[in-house]
């Protein structure tokens, strides 16, 4: 039997024949994926996500009454990290649209203009025009938004078409503004009673006074002249970044210290290093939403900055010494 021998040659064109099909496979491949991902769009349906829509029969109850009249919600939702968010309304609504990014980036497109959205801003789509909106598909946004009418609509909607930044600052109170989310989505949720709907509409004014006259909201807090020292500052800038995830040289950052330095001077101050303080911090927050909230684990733990449920598990029981839901059971009081 004849044995034909192949040339050093005859090998070398072999394997690059070989290493060109693998390399068109993997492009190929690579084109596909960014295909399907640019083809994927969701208007809801995100891990940790909270909404509520309210019955058309409710919304005319509202539109009749002489209090609620003034301002009102119909829609109001919680989305974190909402990848492939997009949506798109040709046919215009009746309904304002408010949007505000707490984490990641998303846009918006507005009168053939379209605008970037970061960190700590918010905008409001005005009722009547197309819009579109999305998150960003590499950092996707995390955003509380609302529908609402009402005939002062226009005077807290103003000038805010475009994005409007609120930065994290020492009398900043982000915290106290997503408290007032919260009690208005908790208040909707037991049930749509008059007096249930004249309370979540007056909060609601609240809200967006917060956002419309955002100086003199930040004033009240500044009303105490004492200086604030840096250990101070950093633990109001992790309240306001609960639901984050900051690494030691952002906070530090934010004060204006080496990560080293903070480091020692937090630890001398409160015992702790400061990212075992924010954990700390992070898990006083769960046991709130636990003890006052019917929340899910997964929608606790994106509230404070943990996409990982099991993660936030052992964490909870570090800090705690229980799991969550050992905690939630526990009498308290």
């Amino acid at each position: 039997m004849q044995i034909n021998a192949i040339s050093p040659k005859q090998g070398i064109d072999n394997l690059s024949v070989k290493m060109d099909y693998f390399s068109i496979n993997v492009v190929c491949l690579q084109i596909e994926h960014q295909t399907v991902e640019n083809m994927i769009k969701r208007k809801d349906g995100f891990n940790g996500e909270r909404a509520l829509v309210l019955p058309a029969s409710i919304v005319k109850e509202l539109e009749a009454d002489v209090v609620a009249s003034i301002l009102y919600i119909t829609d109001i939702g919680y989305y974190p990290k909402a990848w492939h968010h997009f949506r798109e309304r040709t046919e215009p609504i009746d309904q304002y649209v408010f949007i505000y990014c707490m984490e990641g980036e998303g846009w918006y497109r507005l009168r053939d203009h379209e605008y970037k959205i970061t960190s700590n801003q918010y905008f409001i789509l005005p009722a009547g025009e197309p819009h579109a909106y999305g998150a960003n598909t590499e950092n996707p946004w995390t955003i509380y938004w609302i529908h609402f009418k009402g005939k002062l609509v226009s005077e807290f909607a103003r000038q805010a078409a475009s994005p409007i930044e609120i930065k994290p600052g020492i009398h900043s109170r982000i915290s106290n503004r997503i408290d007032l989310f919260e009690e208005i989505f908790h208040t909707l949720e037991m049930g749509y009673s008059r007096e249930n709907l004249l309370y979540a509409c007056s909060i609601f004014y609240h809200y967006l006074g917060t956002l419309r006259y955002l100086q003199q909201y930040r004033d009240v807090a500044s009303g105490d002249k004492e200086k604030t020292d840096i250990i101070t500052a950093a633990i109001h800038f992790m309240k306001e970044n609960i639901e984050k995830k900051l690494s030691l040289g952002e906070i530090a950052q934010h004060i204006g210290y080496s990560p080293s330095h903070f480091s020692v001077l937090f630890n001398q101050r409160t015992g702790y290093p400061p990212l075992t303080y924010f954990n700390q911090l992070k898990i006083q927050k769960a046991c709130q939403l636990l003890d006052f909230t019917d929340m899910k684990i997964n929608q606790i733990c994106y509230k404070i900055g943990i996409g990982d449920s099991y993660y936030f598990s052992r964490l909870f029981h570090k800090v705690m010494g229980m799991s969550p839901m050992k905690y939630k059971k526990m009498k308290k009081g």
